[in-house]
């Protein structure tokens, strides 16, 4: 008497088999889900750092101080080149 039988082995190979491509497919999907959210996560960023320096822009505008314009200007064009890609 074994520890094994001989007719579980088909069985148990077709398991392992199903049990680790679908660990490899899970884990491929968390992969691109977790780029696509860092990639939704940069854009977000972006656009928080313009809408802060638009922000920043329009206190110095206030406060008549000379750098008024700057930070509009910079972010009109950083707008511009997204579009182009």
């Amino acid at each position: 008497m074994s520890l094994f039988p001989r007719q579980a082995l088909i069985p148990t190979l077709l398991n392992l088999l199903a049990i680790g491509s679908s660990t490899a497919y899970m884990r491929s999907l968390h992969n691109r889900n977790l780029e696509e959210q860092e990639a939704r996560l940069d854009e977000i960023e972006g656009t928080l750092r313009g809408h802060i320096g638009l922000i920043e822009d329009a206190l110095n505008r206030i406060e008549g101080k000379k750098e008024g314009g700057k930070q509009e200007e910079l972010y009109v064009k950083r707008g511009k080149d997204e579009k182009k890609k």
